[in-house]
């Protein structure tokens, strides 16, 4: 009797055994399970953010690097936005990946009036352009197509179209005759044995006092030599002032005073010869 008891207790606790291990691997499954479906989420999470982010990268750099590109102009003080677009129209792009940096600054040069422009792309759409326009220190006529229209001449020589009228009507800058330009084209510049003569008129209008305000007109007299000399109108008077090529501030001191000593003699004077270091007058 003792012995089967034994036998009985033996069986009993195997069969807890059992049911222990059974538990344990029932938790384990669930546990897999659980692991399992937060992987899978995770995962559908990580695919639906990827498309999104794709989705604004596509809307907001990928689409408008292949629209027309949006373009904005700074430095002109009488070119319009407008008209320097349209001298780009010749390029043709129709998005921003085929616009052509080279091409555009090539465009813009060419055009007379302007001295220098930058063109930069910045992604996704933008184009930025800085034009400098040219700064006109003189003004002469030209024949253009059977007509003397006024042309402007900027410090290099470089002859560019007048686009403010009122600039040649206020004598702001002086007019030069004589000047041997018979046509107008694009970037053209002055023969350079008269470039000297634009510096000079260039130093003289940068100076504080406006010494042209009193001068109409800057007459050029070839010589037969191959030089020139210089005839000055002055604007109050009717006398013509025969100088030399040197045009500086000393010279157009002298010559004011010198007709200002004319005036007050009252002669019937109509041309005043500086020339040569000496002072002589031609009476009617």
């Amino acid at each position: 009797m003792g012995n089967i008891g034994v036998l009985m207790n033996g069986a009993d606790s195997s069969a807890v055994t059992e049911t222990v291990s059974l538990g344990k691997f029932d938790t384990e499954k669930k546990e897999d399970s659980g692991e399992k479906k937060i992987k899978v989420i995770k995962a559908v999470f990580g695919i639906l953010c990827f498309f999104l982010i794709a989705e604004l990268v596509i809307y907001k750099y990928v689409m408008p690097a292949f629209s027309s590109p949006k373009v904005t102009v700074s430095g002109q003080k009488l070119y319009t936005a407008e008209e320097i677009a349209e001298k780009l129209l010749p390029m043709n792009s129709t998005n921003w990946v085929n616009f052509n940096v080279g091409e555009a600054v090539a465009l813009l040069s060419s055009e007379s009036g302007i001295d220098n422009v930058v063109v930069e792309k910045k992604f996704p759409d933008r184009i930025y352009i800085n034009v400098v326009e040219r700064e006109p220190v003189a003004v002469t006529f030209v024949a253009d197509d059977g007509y003397t229209s006024p042309v402007q001449i900027d410090k290099n020589g470089v002859l560019f179209p007048v686009k403010d009228k009122t600039l040649v009507d206020s004598n702001a800058i002086p007019i030069i005759s004589g000047l041997p330009v018979e046509h107008m084209s694009g970037g053209m510049r002055i023969p350079s044995k008269y470039r000297p003569l634009i510096e000079q008129i260039s130093k003289i209008s940068s100076m504080e006092k406006n010494y042209f305000a009193g001068i109409s007109e800057i007459c050029v007299l070839p010589k037969d030599t191959g030089n020139y000399e210089l005839a000055l109108i002055p604007s109050q008077s009717k006398i013509k002032v025969l100088t030399d090529r040197a045009l500086n501030e000393d010279a157009l001191k002298y010559m004011m005073v010198v007709l200002d000593v004319v005036n007050k003699i009252g002669a019937d004077v109509y041309e005043i010869d500086l020339r040569y270091g000496s002072v002589s007058c031609k009476i009617r």
